[in-house]
């Protein structure tokens, strides 16, 4: 009598940590957070900024204009081809393949500030909390280019 009482006990434990699981993730996925709701600091967009000339600005130029071969990073095309798109992914792009002569060379802070000053040079509002430097992380915050 005593086994089978153990079994549905755990069953219903499985059931209830499944359904929790299942309800994070539910949650999560309605949370995601957009640019416009400041999601770097100005302190943070600041040191972006002197890693940026140090380490970007010979390819894209020292106001984000870009260059003959090179985009720039503060247009309505670059807005245009992230847009619908997470911070993630412009956050991985960033991480594996800049700068171009030394891929992948930079920390993660580095390249979280690097991008908290490219957004904020697009006029992307600052807020209390720095970008962070984990890739699921900025999955979860929308690159909404364009003020809803």
């Amino acid at each position: 009598m005593r086994l089978p009482y153990l079994l549905n006990k755990i069953t219903a434990l499985a059931i209830v940590a499944c359904v929790a699981l299942v309800g994070r993730q539910v949650l999560t996925a309605q949370t995601l957070s957009s640019l416009w709701d400041g999601v770097y600091t100005e302190a943070q967009a600041k040191r972006g900024a002197l890693i940026y000339m140090d380490q970007c600005a010979r390819c894209h130029g020292a106001d984000l204009s870009g260059g003959d071969s090179v985009p720039p990073l503060n247009s309505t095309e670059f807005l245009s081809n992230w847009n619908t798109l997470t911070v993630g992914d412009l956050f991985e792009r960033v991480r594996v393949s800049m700068p171009a002569d030394k891929p992948g060379t930079l920390s993660r802070q580095q390249d979280s500030d690097i991008l908290a000053y490219v957004l904020s040079d697009n006029k992307f509002p600052a807020g209390k909390s720095e970008l962070g430097t984990q890739t699921e992380v900025l999955k979860q915050i929308k690159f909404d280019a364009f003020k809803p």
